[in-house]
């Protein structure tokens, strides 16, 4: 099967998770989760330099941080099918005690996350931080972060953002998740941000832009010429332009599926459109 197929098919099996995984506990964010999809599977099955086993200090390997943690479905789906812990775990979501909770948490010890990251804002703080040890370690390694758009309105963000230029950590990548809505509604309506492309070159990062975030090569290949930009003085930004719910027509392009669960018609609707490819949990 060619390598594309396989990730295409592995996105689609992401979907089905994140919908399953929701509609159980009748609690979560389905839309940014399924927009983040490609991108998550990118990272993880084509682009992340990985090591065997999981350890908090993350010697010689690349590195992530999930900054905006309500996005959680995604991320414990590519986690699980991507051997940190079992498949099986995903049916735990949200439950009382579970390892896998709506924000991602340290304290219960799950393999693959490194930050708790409910309060929006701080991941790429954090990262910074990972990433100028890396360098004082000599490990040559990269660190990747994810934030959404709305998060940008957050202003610690900004402080980050110019003490990680002024100091040229150059081994960062930071991508933008470009839905354009949030939790109330279209970032333009909540609060208007301008370009953003136009503010993190203003703050000293080398720029790019992937146009279709949703297509799984183009993530790919956006990612890879990211890599290429780093060890160059500046920080990396990646600005992915994807579409809140892709993959369930219903959910797609509206804010009102940032926070809300499937009924069970719905959810029916929604793996429909997304058929098992490599076996539900």
């Amino acid at each position: 099967m060619p390598k594309t197929q396989q990730l295409e098919d592995f996105v689609t099996q992401v979907r089905r998770d994140i919908l399953r995984q929701v509609h159980k506990v009748n609690s979560g964010h389905p839309g940014g989760s399924l927009g983040c999809a490609e991108f998550f599977v990118a990272l993880y099955q084509e682009i992340m330099e990985r090591k065997d086993g999981f350890d908090m200090d993350g010697l010689e390997e690349d590195l992530f941080f999930l900054s905006n943690g309500h996005i959680s479905p995604v991320f414990y789906s590519v986690l699980a099918r991507s051997g940190y812990f079992p498949v099986e775990e995903l049916n735990t979501f949200r439950l009382i005690n579970s390892r896998l909770q709506g924000h991602p948490t340290t304290h219960e010890g799950l393999p693959g996350v490194r930050i708790a990251s409910g309060s929006l804002g701080q991941g790429m703080s954090v990262a910074i931080g990972a990433a100028q040890a890396k360098k004082l370690n000599k490990d040559s390694h990269l660190v990747y972060t994810l934030h959404g758009d709305g998060e940008l309105q957050e202003g610690q963000i900004w402080e980050a953002a110019m003490y990680a230029a002024g100091k040229n950590v150059d081994n960062l990548i930071s991508t933008i998740d470009l839905n354009g809505q949030q939790i109330d509604g279209s970032t333009d309506d909540v609060l208007p941000m301008g370009s953003i492309k136009a503010k993190f070159e203003a703050f000293g990062w080398d720029v790019m832009e992937i146009k279709q975030g949703n297509n799984i090569s183009a993530v790919v290949e956006g990612l890879t010429e990211a890599k290429s930009r780093t060890g160059k003085g500046k920080p990396v930004c990646v600005l992915l332009h994807t579409v809140m719910g892709n993959g369930v027509d219903f959910m797609m392009h509206t804010h009102a599926w940032h926070g809300k669960a499937p009924n069970d018609e719905q959810l029916a609707t929604g793996l429909d459109q997304n058929p098992e490819t490599l076996g539900d949990y």
